[in-house]
């Protein structure tokens, strides 16, 4: 008897992470498509073998398809086969990685990558589990689950007719979110810990533990690669600590590995906001007499700033940012007695 093997391990606290270990969890057991939402970095293929290895298939293959990586003949090739003489130099048949997912599960990363003409034939056998070997006539029947993943938004590809509408609707029978690094901060520490101990157990050296500091430095950054990144900054302290003969705990996080060469990493560009429509002053009622409307406001004002100062003509001047003799002027324009105003102070 096959022993199931261990999903592969995916390590954090946070709610939010747990939460989308639940959903990745729940869904693993229905014969659907499913699609893996998520920025660079976060986990996306740790995440579909979640979902294979507690499916019914965990004991079929899992296979792994990059789109991003190759270019769509290459890409074709690799999903759907080839026949021998379907172009130059295919001097034999190949298997392509539908063929080899039989009865298991095709994980394919960075699916936005793929070209309308892949993605037709993708819908096709999602749809209808049939599809052909480039060069070839003969249709075959794939037993297989897909699962994949995209770190854009495929509804905005859909929309820009980049990504065909009808393979969106039937990949995402169900979305997981796998959640960025930076809404996982309480993951940081437990994530650092974790990779230092496995690259000081690679070195033949004792991790010591991050000092306040460097755990500050770590809370403190933005994450923009997600946990790839926080592999790799955890690694690269603990090499640089060993290779400097190091025994207290490591305080020093090269989170930048560019920054002895380039200096500071620079600051993102601003985001580019289109420029706005000005605002249309509201419908007013025509014809009106401006010259009277303007001298009604004027007298308003310097009544209101009178009133507030208790009949201060050097006061209410200030306010409005007059002069006294410009005050003065406005006060007999409109035959006011600034006395009048006054009011008690209180």
């Amino acid at each position: 008897m096959i022993s199931r093997p261990s999903p592969p391990e995916l390590i954090g606290q946070s709610q939010v992470f747990l939460d989308a270990l639940e959903h990745a969890s729940n869904v693993a057991g229905v014969e659907r498509p499913i699609l893996i939402a998520g920025e660079r970095g976060v986990g996306k293929e740790l995440f579909a073998g979640r979902i294979h290895y507690l499916s019914p298939r965990w004991d079929r293959p899992l296979i792994k398809v990059n789109c991003a990586a190759m270019n769509e003949e290459l890409l074709e090739s690799e999903l759907f086969g080839h026949e021998a003489g379907a172009f130059t130099g295919a001097a034999k048949r190949h298997v392509g990685r539908f063929e080899r997912a039989e009865g298991g599960t095709l994980f394919l990363d960075e699916i936005a990558s793929a070209s309308l003409r892949v993605q037709e034939k993708l819908l096709r056998v999602i749809e209808y589990g049939e599809f052909e070997r480039v060069g070839g006539e003969e249709t075959l029947i794939a037993d297989v689950r897909v699962v994949a993943a995209a770190n854009a938004d495929l509804r905005v590809r859909a929309r820009e007719g980049t990504f065909r509408a009808d393979l969106l609707d039937r990949l995402a029978f169900d979305v997981v979110a796998a959640p960025p690094l930076r809404d996982r901060r309480d993951d940081i520490a437990l994530l650092a810990a974790h990779f230092a101990n496995a690259m000081a157990s690679e070195l033949g050296v004792v991790f010591p533990g991050f000092t306040t500091q460097a755990l500050a430095a770590l809370n403190a950054h933005h994450w923009p690669g997600n946990v790839r990144e926080l592999k790799n900054a955890a690694e690269r302290a603990v090499f640089l600590w060993a290779c400097a003969g190091g025994e207290e705990r490591i305080a020093e996080i090269p989170i930048d590995p560019f920054k002895a060469a380039y200096g500071a990493a620079p600051k993102p560009a601003a985001p580019q906001t289109p420029p706005q429509e000005p605002e249309t002053a509201a419908p007013v009622d025509t014809p009106i007499n401006l010259r009277a409307r303007l001298d009604e406001l004027e007298r308003d004002f310097v009544i209101a700033a009178l009133v507030r100062h208790h009949g201060s003509q050097t006061r209410a001047a200030q306010d409005l940012s007059l002069s006294y003799d410009q005050i003065r002027g406005i006060i007999r324009k409109h035959d006011l007695a600034p006395k009048s105003l006054a009011r008690p102070a209180n």
